[in-house]
């Protein structure tokens, strides 16, 4: 009888031992899973806040002002302003595996939209027409067409999605 008592709780604290071995097992895993979700969300909050940089580098009139030299012809600012804002994009574009399908698709449409707007109106300059009087152009345009703030818009839905992580 001493024997098999003796068995019967070795058994007991065998099992014990065991569903307690399981049951932190499962708890660290838990963990890990729960720290690499915490992770993950950091990552996109970065990816959001540059993008969001992004969205206002790459806004017309911060690309005007900041790329802005005096005694160049429209065309030639034509190609440093698309240049300026092809470099920025091409800089941020690993950003899109961290944000959503819908917000990249933002920001693609902001830059080719700007990209046109330029385009489009340098064309239509006269050949002599000065870099400045390219600027003058769309900054007007900006002035009186709500297309033009599309910008603003990209902003507001990169900001929406962020706060949505937090």
């Amino acid at each position: 009888m001493d024997t098999t008592m003796a068995l019967t709780v070795l058994i007991g604290v065998m099992i014990a031992g065991f569903a307690g071995y399981l049951f932190y097992l499962q708890r660290k895993g838990d963990i890990l899973e729960k720290q690499k979700v915490q992770g993950g969300q950091h990552l996109q909050l970065q990816a959001y806040e540059r993008l969001t940089l992004l969205v206002d580098r790459i806004s017309l009139p911060n690309l005007i002002t900041r790329v802005n030299q005096s005694g160049i012809s429209a065309k030639e600012m034509q190609m440093l302003l698309t240049r300026s804002l092809k470099e920025e994009y091409d800089y941020n574009i690993t950003q899109q595996i961290y944000v959503s399908a819908e917000s990249w698709k933002a920001i693609k449409n902001l830059k080719e939209q700007n990209m046109l707007v330029i385009n489009q109106f340098a064309n239509a300059l006269p050949a002599n027409a000065s870099g400045l009087d390219l600027n003058k152009v769309l900054l007007e345009y900006l002035m009186t067409d709500t297309k033009g703030a599309l910008h603003e818009v990209v902003s507001e839905v990169l900001s929406y999605e962020a706060k949505k992580l937090l």
